[in-house]
C-alpha cells in the first residue's frame, strides 16, 4: 500500500466533535461607509442571525486600523467565530452551512 493512499482520513482519537449550538456562534460583518455590496451583504446576514439565533457583530475598517490592512480590498468580508467564511457576495445559503444550520 502506498502510504499515501493507504490510510483513511485521519481521526481526532476523542471521536468527532459535536456541531456547534448556533446560538453560542458569533457572526462578525466587517464593513465600511458607503458600501453597496455592505449594504448587500448586510441584509443577508441579518436574516439568516435573526432566523438561527446567533450573534452579530458589525466592525467598520474606517474605525480600526488593523482592520482596514487585513480586509480594505475584500470588503464586505464575514468571520464566523472570528474566521474568514466569505467576502464582496454573501450566499445565504453558504452562510447556514456555515453555520450548521
Amino acid at each position: 500500500m502506498s502510504p499515501l493512499f493507504g490510510r483513511g482520513p485521519r481521526q481526532d482519537p476523542a471521536g468527532p466533535a459535536a456541531p456547534l449550538d448556533p446560538a453560542l456562534r458569533t457572526v462578525t460583518l466587517i464593513v465600511k461607509p458607503g458600501c453597496h455590496l455592505c449594504d448587500d451583504a448586510r441584509a443577508v446576514v441579518e436574516k439568516v442571525v435573526a432566523e438561527v439565533g446567533c450573534r452579530l457583530e458589525e466592525r467598520d475598517i474606517s474605525q480600526d486600523e488593523a482592520l482596514h490592512r487585513a480586509y480594505w480590498e475584500q470588503i464586505p468580508v464575514v468571520l464566523i467565530d472570528g474566521e474568514q467564511h466569505t467576502f464582496w457576495r454573501v450566499d445565504e445559503g453558504r452562510l447556514r452551512r456555515g453555520l450548521g444550520v
